[in-house]
């Protein structure tokens, strides 16, 4: 096989996100990838430790296509693979997990690049958000899950996966009403007045018209999108650690997602794979092409700004 083909082979190379070059030195740099393989906070299965991992290897075989977008964003803009941030042993894994994970990405926000992380479980987007709020403002969260996450954390005592839209609402770094959490189908509090698009009502909605709903409420603030793979149907994702039947298919996901194109979209994660629990690797099939569509949106915020 030619050389220029080679690229097609998913079973070898090294498995950074996209292939893309693994570096710390951001300068110049337009987007990171960065991994948190972190599952300290579940309560169910374990496991999302590993998916970071899962899909980069993934990612050598979803990174080839850029379907169903125009143009690929990888022949257009600098983007880099960070590694991983976040690990500890022992005491207090949480704390420095959320302390590392925010100083890492304080640092790749102020240096005009924009992140998306590879979880992990849901409790990283606690230092991810922070950051983000401390270089943009005020966060529109689109937070794609079957779970509304919304538990009171009680002033970091007790946080965990179903804590961070609660807690990041009630510190303002969260403009919860200007925020959309899509595909819930369990029952949590909703203290500060999130936006929820419930999935037994958007069976009957076209793609378009969810994305439209999110966009409304986001208005011009910038946006963070956090996606949950149990937010898609267990059919289609069942490598994870919270299932919850009655979701919608990874296709339609993806066409939500690209119709979101416009959104100022400066950081983002996907979250929740566990790929010991995985049938075919399908999840990680599904967590490497929503990864691949929220930075393809990334990047045509960033080329839309120039």
């Amino acid at each position: 096989m030619s050389d220029k083909n080679s690229k097609y082979l998913a079973f070898s190379g090294i498995p950074t996100f996209w292939r893309t070059p693994q570096s710390r030195d951001i300068n110049g740099v337009d987007i990171v990838v960065m991994g948190v393989p972190f599952d300290c906070g579940v309560s169910n299965r374990s496991g999302a430790r590993l998916g970071a991992l899962a899909i980069r290897q993934m990612s050598l075989h979803t990174g080839n296509f850029c379907h169903p977008w125009d143009f690929d964003i990888k022949d257009r803009l600098n983007i880099v693979d960070y590694g991983d941030v976040g690990m500890s042993v022992g005491g207090n894994t949480t704390n420095y997990m959320i302390e590392d994970t925010y100083q890492h990405a304080l640092n790749i926000f102020s240096r005009g690049a924009r992140l998306f992380t590879l979880g992990g479980d849901h409790t990283i987007p606690y230092g991810l958000v922070r950051a983000a709020k401390e270089r943009f403002g005020k966060i529109a969260l689109v937070h794609f899950d079957s779970h509304q996450d919304s538990l009171d954390g009680e002033n970091g005592n007790a946080i965990f996966h179903g804590t961070f839209t609660h807690d990041l609402a009630a510190e303002g770094t969260v403009d919860a009403a200007h925020s959309t959490q899509v595909f819930i189908r369990t029952d949590m509090p909703n203290e500060h007045g999130y936006n929820i698009l419930y999935a037994k009502d958007t069976f009957y909605m076209e793609p378009s018209e969810v994305a439209r709903k999110i966009r409304e409420n986001a208005g011009d603030l910038p946006v963070y999108i956090t996606f949950d793979v149990d937010g898609i149907d267990p059919a289609y994702t069942p490598g994870t650690g919270t299932p919850v039947p009655g979701g919608p298919s990874t296709a339609y996901v993806r066409e939500v997602l690209r119709h979101l194109e416009g959104l100022n979209v400066i950081g983002g994660d996907i979250v929740e794979v566990a790929p010991q629990y995985d049938a075919g690797e399908i999840t990680s099939l599904a967590a490497g092409v929503i990864a691949g569509d929220i930075i393809q949106l990334m990047g045509r915020s960033i080329l839309s700004s120039r």
